[in-house]
């Protein structure tokens, strides 16, 4: 596979020149002008030294454009050189990315609370608690993390990485709990490990340069078949009170993605085709995120009586953590990142409260002061974006959101 941004050419896990020993290639698609001292030029190529902490920061971050441009690390910047070099745009550029670094915190005590009250639930032997926690949620939530994982090792996206990092070993961790409990199957349990050991090695090899392209490539092709055939099983499967239990959803749409892949991988479709099949994990993804409050809130609904076994601080973590990125995917345009974020910051966290507020879970004073606190930062991040661009209405900025451009 071979990355081009802006006429630099970097072949992955290729041999390097040398006198570049210990140096990896340079992905980031674009340099300031100003020579950067610890960068070796060699032939058409850009070697930089992965032992300094500081190198990254120095780079400027260059915000991708479309999702669909998902492949290619740091796709140019078409911002006018004026509006770049705005005080207030420089300013909301690293807050945004401060704000996105700041939600590890929330997100690495997102599932604390709930581990802990499973673990005291299985040593009182209230195995059926844990029952309250959907795995299948909870599993669409960690195969999410996991395409998420990949799809921000592409762009580069340094706090998102620790951010699905996180969020795959947490709910990993959860997920164990729930295994322990019975209330996950033991094969799908184990196929679950696997994939979780093999999609964290694989993706920190190719983040700092150190994994084969072909492996990538296999890596990339498996998780968008995974996806493509999870995302309406795992619909099909949250609705199978009410319709028969089948696996045929899963397996249709598992053949429809080979068969894209293939194609893709053989040149059989065009441009924006390969474009597409490239970001389908990505989506799968968001999509399956989107999917995941809702399979919480049937089993929150079909089974009132195990409510108390969900945590009102997780929830409001969730929210908290997802919130913290809204502003930097509306920033930087990312209209995928963006639709993930608010989705899982209202409907996962903030709807969840709702339930445990219809139950009685919470005060009323808990309920309104999330409330006006989510919405106040969202109107925030709205009107802040709408003033570093230059514009009128906050309607632009979602304008441009959509459209890409």
């Amino acid at each position: 596979m071979v990355v081009v941004g802006l006429g630099v050419g970097v072949g992955v896990g290729s041999s390097l020149p040398s006198g570049t020993a210990g140096w990896s290639p340079l992905f980031h698609s674009s340099l300031r002008q100003k020579p950067l001292t610890h960068v070796k030029h060699v032939g058409n190529r850009f070697y930089f030294s992965p032992s300094l902490s500081s190198f990254h920061r120095r780079l400027p971050r260059l915000p991708p454009v479309l999702a669909l441009d998902s492949d290619l690390p740091r796709p140019v910047y078409r911002r006018s050189e004026k509006l770049k070099s705005s005080k207030s745009f420089e300013q909301w550029d690293s807050l945004t990315a401060k704000f996105s670094a700041g939600s590890n915190l929330p997100f690495l005590l997102l599932q604390l609370p709930q581990i802990i009250l499973n673990a005291r639930n299985l040593l009182a032997g209230n195995k059926s608690a844990l029952f309250a926690v959907p795995w299948l949620g909870m599993l669409t939530g960690l195969l999410g993390n996991i395409s998420l994982l990949s799809y921000f090792a592409k762009k580069r996206e340094a706090e998102a990485v620790v951010v699905q990092t996180l969020g795959v070993v947490s709910i990993y961790a959860v997920i164990v709990q729930l295994a322990m409990a019975g209330a996950m199957p033991l094969p799908h349990f184990t196929v679950t490990s696997i994939v979780v050991a093999s999609g964290l090695v694989l993706n920190f090899l190719f983040y700092f340069g150190l994994l084969n392209s072909t492996l990538w490539n296999l890596w990339e092709d498996f998780i968008t078949i995974g996806g493509v055939s999870a995302f309406p099983q795992v619909i099909w499967s949250t609705l199978v009170p009410f319709i028969p239990n089948s696996i045929l959803p899963g397996a249709i749409a598992s053949v429809i993605g080979l068969v894209a892949v293939v194609m893709a991988r053989t040149g059989k479709l065009p441009e924006k085709g390969v474009k597409f099949v490239r970001a389908i994990s990505g989506w799968t993804a968001t999509l399956l995120f989107m999917w995941m409050p809702v399979s919480q809130m049937m089993t929150n609904f079909l089974s009132p009586e195990n409510i108390k076994g969900l945590s009102a601080f997780s929830m409001l973590l969730a929210m908290i953590g997802n919130g913290l990125m809204i502003p930097r995917a509306l920033f930087i345009r990312d209209f995928m990142w963006f639709l993930g974020s608010s989705w899982a910051s209202i409907f996962y966290g903030w709807g969840n409260l709702i339930c445990l507020y219809y139950f009685n879970i919470i005060s009323r004073e808990f309920f309104l002061a999330a409330t006006v606190g989510l919405y106040a930062w969202i109107g925030v991040a709205f009107w802040r974006d709408t003033k570093v661009y230059g514009y009128d209405s906050p309607l632009a900025s979602m304008k441009e959101l959509l459209s890409g451009s």
